[in-house]
């Protein structure tokens, strides 16, 4: 398999060719979760989408912190790899890969036993709570399977090899999908169907996905001692994870929060919500991987001492991240109607489609925004300049939880929205003013 070279040739197209098998495995793995609400929607019912759809803004928190955690891994694993230490890229692949398993196995225990007390404490809908928290309970016993995957995920694009998750993704989807037609529709099983058809997909990709790393590693050759754990090692990927990990969940944690205020709104507008986001989730996929992408060739330009190669790698994010955003506000403004319907049966109301397409229509002008932010946090995140990156992105939670909670009296569901490009636009703003100091260019990790 070729590894895509980060560190010659055309900057825009190495990125480009780097972030395509990302860009495309990530589609796959929203893609099944959208087909899990278009399943629910359609063969068990409004409630149960909007159940689904109730522990949806929690569940991305997780899956946020563990792309956040692969995230610390990656970029210490690409400036070794750049700068051809390959004992300490090991070194720093396994401890994280034991770091973050640990930490999901705590945190996969806590939340199924509190499952219950999560959903109460989220506001959500009394004829929709016990199925919210079924589902959730089942997700948690998969945690460690989420986690482990999205790490090694994480470790093959840091290596170059981001077609192998492409390949495992395309391969879990299929499998999900086919897993929720057998659970829900010949097992009846509901919601507990889909959660465990995704339980079951997670866990077989990550198991196979370590066995693929573990035989990928051999091809390197040893620069001195390896370590299965080292403190040093950890302490420089949690100075990189943990504000990766904030960064990713920033819009997780923002829906988790303003999920209450979408929950008083009662079970139809949220199932209209529900909708509108799992098609937002798909959306924003090629800019979050071309944000990703920056990060990984700022960190292995960097390591090689090539700062101004990454520069060019970031400007040519500029122009990939425009065309995905037209195009994506062109489909969304002209068939936000038939995109919506798709989720809904014959029996839900015209509140649900209403509020998803309110939603679609509106957002469809400011996706850019978040494209912008997500390349301009890739590139201090590579270069580990964490400090005003980490206040950016909580300015951006700040705003979107304000908005949201102090103006829906007044505006009604429409706030929750309203909200998101504030955020994004204020995170942005403060990464990019902290790019054109260059001060990036002088953060030493190694």
């Amino acid at each position: 398999m070729k590894t895509n070279d980060m560190l010659r040739g055309s900057a825009g197209k190495s990125l480009f060719l780097f972030a395509l098998p990302m860009m495309i495995g990530n589609l796959f793995q929203q893609f099944y979760t959208m087909i899990d609400a278009v399943i629910v929607g359609r063969f068990v019912g409004e409630d149960a989408l909007a159940a689904v759809g109730a522990s949806y803004a929690l569940t991305t928190v997780f899956i946020s912190i563990a792309i956040g955690g692969g995230v610390g891994a990656s970029v210490l694993t690409s400036q070794y790899l750049g700068g051809k230490d390959f004992s300490k890229m090991k070194t720093s692949i396994f401890t994280a890969l034991f770091t973050f398993l640990g930490l999901s196995i705590i945190l996969g225990l806590c939340g199924f036993f509190l499952s219950s007390s999560i959903m109460q404490w989220l506001n959500t809908p009394d004829n929709i709570i016990e199925q919210a928290s079924l589902f959730l309970r089942i997700y948690f016993m998969g945690l460690p399977f989420l986690f482990m995957y999205n790490v090694l995920s994480s470790v093959f694009n840091s290596l170059g090899k981001s077609n192998i998750p492409l390949y495992l993704l395309i391969f879990s989807s299929l499998l999900n999908v086919v897993l929720d037609l057998i659970m829900v529709c010949i097992f009846h099983l509901g919601v507990a169907g889909v959660a465990w058809a995704t339980l079951t997909a997670q866990g077989i990709s990550a198991i196979m996905s370590f066995i693929i790393l573990m035989r990928h590693l051999k091809i390197y050759m040893d620069t001195g001692n390896i370590k299965r754990y080292d403190t040093s090692a950890l302490g420089k990927i949690f100075k990189i994870a943990l504000p990766s990990i904030l960064q990713q969940s920033i819009v997780s944690i923002g829906m988790m929060l303003v999920q209450s205020v979408v929950n008083g709104f009662g079970s139809e507008v949220l199932a209209g919500y529900s909708s509108a986001i799992r098609i937002e989730s798909i959306v924003v996929v090629p800019l979050t991987a071309m944000g990703n992408a920056v990060s990984t060739f700022t960190a292995q330009n960097i390591g090689a001492n090539q700062k101004d190669r990454a520069k060019k790698g970031y400007h040519a994010g500029y122009l990939i991240v425009a065309m995905f955003a037209i195009a994506t506000c062109l489909i969304l403004e002209l068939f936000h109607t038939p995109i919506i319907s798709a989720f809904l049966n014959k029996e839900s109301s015209t509140l649900a489609l209403q509020t998803g397409t309110a939603y679609l229509k509106f957002m469809g002008f400011f996706y850019v925004m978040i494209g912008l932010k997500m390349i301009t946090d890739g590139l201090l995140r590579g270069a580990g300049d964490m400090k005003v990156f980490t206040i950016a992105n909580l300015v951006n939670l700040s705003i979107r939880v304000f908005v949201a909670f102090h103006f829906a009296p007044v505006w009604g569901i429409a706030a929750v929205w309203y909200a998101v490009p504030m955020g994004w636009t204020a995170n942005y703003l403060l990464s990019f003013g902290r790019y054109l100091t260059g001060k990036w260019k002088t953060i030493k990790l190694k």
